[in-house]
């Protein structure tokens, strides 16, 4: 999988303009917030403009290109879901913690390392798993507008593996 592929699969989630009051992040589209991108004219993005900021803030950052192809897009979505632009810790922390790495945060040579001598199903699950795990740890108050679209969106990419 590449970029290009796995935007068109994430944009199928991050559609559209929404403003809902109980997110945090305030009015989005395409997935890119106010929050994180003050800047930006939110309404009025673009959809290259946004595809624009997922590579170089998420797809990179997140290092897909060195994972193992039935890993990247899980990542992708993965950092877009939970990290800050640039700078996908928590991420890069859930998929160490997956694939039995020294969960520091940083995508070093002995990440990569094990995610690419994992068994690539087995380190999906893993990684899902990890992933519903993290969820399941945010503060009830934080997560229960969301839980639900969280769980589905781990759902529809363990159906689309």
């Amino acid at each position: 999988m590449n970029f290009d592929e796995a935007f068109e699969r994430l944009i199928d989630v991050e559609k559209g303009y929404v403003n809902d009051p109980r997110d945090p992040g305030g009015e989005t589209k395409f997935g890119v917030s106010k929050r994180s991108y003050p800047g930006e004219d939110i309404p009025n993005l673009t959809l290259a403009r946004a595809k624009a900021i997922y590579a170089r803030d998420f797809w990179g950052p997140a290092g897909c290109d060195a994972l193992p192809d039935m890993l990247k897009f899980e990542m992708f979505d993965l950092a877009v879901n939970t990290s800050a632009p640039g700078k996908p810790v928590t991420a890069i922390k859930l998929l160490q913690r997956a694939v039995g790495a020294f969960d520091d945060g940083v995508l070093g040579p002995k990440t990569l390392q094990a995610a690419q001598t994992m068994e690539s199903n087995r380190a999906l699950r893993r990684l899902q798993a990890v992933r519903l795990l993290y969820y399941a740890a945010i503060p009830k108050e934080r997560r229960d507008p969301f839980l639900a679209g969280w769980v589905n969106r781990v759902a529809d990419n363990m159906l689309e593996a």
